[in-house]
């Protein structure tokens, strides 16, 4: 029983969950950025250079008489450098609210009457060394 209640502790500790949390919204935001890419940059961007080719999708850039399929690569680059540029303005952003955070000054409480009567008795016996 002891190893069922010690995953138990595991799996529903924050961190675990944050990052199955984290893992389901960045695979949709990688769908998100594929469609981007593959719907509107590919189209609106690389169409003359399609056109150029006599291609109608970049996926069917392929060096001749080979496999290699350089015009996925050339999609998943794109795709890369907008999701780091999307994680980058977002630890950022997150970045600049723990700054403000730290330099939000903090007040510390007034002494309870314990602690001054403490202080007090202190004070009185170094005098009196």
């Amino acid at each position: 029983m002891s190893f069922i209640k010690e995953f138990k502790e595991f799996a529903v500790k924050g961190n675990v969950l944050d990052l199955a949390v984290a893992v389901v919204i960045g695979a949709a935001f990688g769908k998100i950025v594929s469609s981007l890419v593959e719907d509107i940059i590919t189209p609106a961007i690389l169409t003359p250079a399609l056109k150029a080719a006599n291609l109608s999708n970049l996926s069917q850039l392929v060096v001749p008489g080979t496999a290699i399929k350089y015009g996925n690569f050339l999609s998943q680059i794109i795709s890369f450098i907008i999701v780091a540029f999307a994680l980058f303005l977002f630890i950022k952003a997150i970045n600049r609210f723990k700054k403000a955070e730290a330099v939000a000054p903090t007040v510390a409480p007034a002494p309870t009457k314990e602690e001054v009567l403490l202080t007090e008795i202190r004070d009185i016996l170094a005098a009196k060394n």
